[in-house]
């Protein structure tokens, strides 16, 4: 078996809390209901709004008292993260249009409308359920949701494969991260040292890529009466590595592990488990095993921008580069 490196992400929680609660007379609230049509039957109910928190843009939940009937709203003009210039209608339209291309062959929220006008609103149906997020905090069932989310992750990136991976993108992207980390310039050269060897590895190269979630943590992972669903579509990347979204994933499981029971070392099994059930078979088991380190690495420093301030931070950057250092 593959010996896993130590690997550190942050599992985030995501939280709701009321914050209003709308009539009829309310503009927006008014047209959820125009939009929504049959499903709402008396036009004049009252909508209970709950803000979720984090997330990096205004996201809420509308719930129809005594419809049975709620939609979550993502306001693409109203930025919470550290990124507040972007095109808002674009990265609307963008999500939009993934979800209607995505749903034919896996679970995500149906898309319902968008509108420019109310802050670059994009409505979809709400899932209710525990994410994984959940099941990890909790300890259950956690092999059995590993398990449907290989299966959903395998499914996203097989229905989607074109004749292209965008290498240098990855690259660019990793670079980025770094800078952001504003490292000493000895750790950020020895980074580079090794950033430059997995250039040159043979191992990531393939001659097709596709489309990845690009934010693949277990709070993007809804569980509705056992069913997976994929939520929060809105970085998704077309022409990438599939096991950018594997690496992703395993870092925060690893995370987990060494934040909430004192050893990363606990989630191997775990991590195993997800890597065996998304491969086909055993030789793309292997395949897979030797060139994942280099994104869990990436998971380790996009970690490690939220814990720049705390002891936490120097642990992240160690196993990044313990994760670099294992090309072989």
């Amino acid at each position: 078996m593959y010996n896993f490196f130590t690997i550190i992400e942050v599992v985030i929680i995501v939280l709701n809390h009321h914050v209003s609660t709308l009539g009829p007379g309310d503009v927006f609230r008014d047209w959820l209901v125009y939009i929504l049509g049959d499903r709402i039957k008396n036009k004049n109910c009252e909508v209970e709004v709950f803000k979720y928190s984090p997330s990096s843009h205004t996201v809420c939940r509308y719930k129809f008292k005594g419809e049975g009937c709620s939609v979550i709203v993502k306001f693409f003009a109203e930025p919470t993260g550290k990124l507040k210039k972007y095109n808002a209608y674009e990265a609307m339209v963008n999500e939009y249009n993934t979800l209607i291309a995505v749903r034919s062959f896996t679970n995500v929220p149906a898309p319902i409308a968008m509108h420019q006008d109310f802050n670059c609103a994009l409505v979809t149906s709400y899932i209710s359920g525990k994410s994984l997020s959940w099941y990890l905090s909790h300890d259950r069932e956690l092999y059995d949701r590993l398990t449907s989310v290989a299966h959903m992750q395998r499914r996203l990136h097989e229905y989607t494969r074109h004749n292209y991976y965008d290498k240098e993108r990855d690259f660019a992207n990793f670079h980025s991260v770094l800078d952001h980390l504003k490292l000493d310039r000895s750790t950020r050269s020895h980074f580079d040292q090794l950033l430059g060897k997995w250039w040159y590895s043979p191992l990531l190269d393939q001659k097709q890529g596709c489309m990845i979630h690009r934010d693949a943590t277990p709070s993007n992972y809804v569980f509705h009466r056992d069913v997976p669903y994929i939520l929060d579509l809105e970085s998704a990347w077309y022409n990438a590595h599939y096991a950018r979204d594997l690496g992703i994933m395993c870092s925060e499981i690893k995370n987990h592990f060494q934040l909430q029971k004192g050893s990363g070392r606990l989630a191997e099994p775990y991590i195993g488990h997800f890597l065996w059930h998304y491969s086909k078979n055993e030789s793309d088991f292997l395949r897979t095993t030797k060139v994942i380190p280099f994104f869990m690495s990436l998971g380790f420093l996009r970690s490690a921008r939220l814990h720049r301030h705390y002891p936490h931070h120097e642990y992240l950057i160690r196993e990044a580069f313990a994760c670099l250092k294992g090309l072989r």
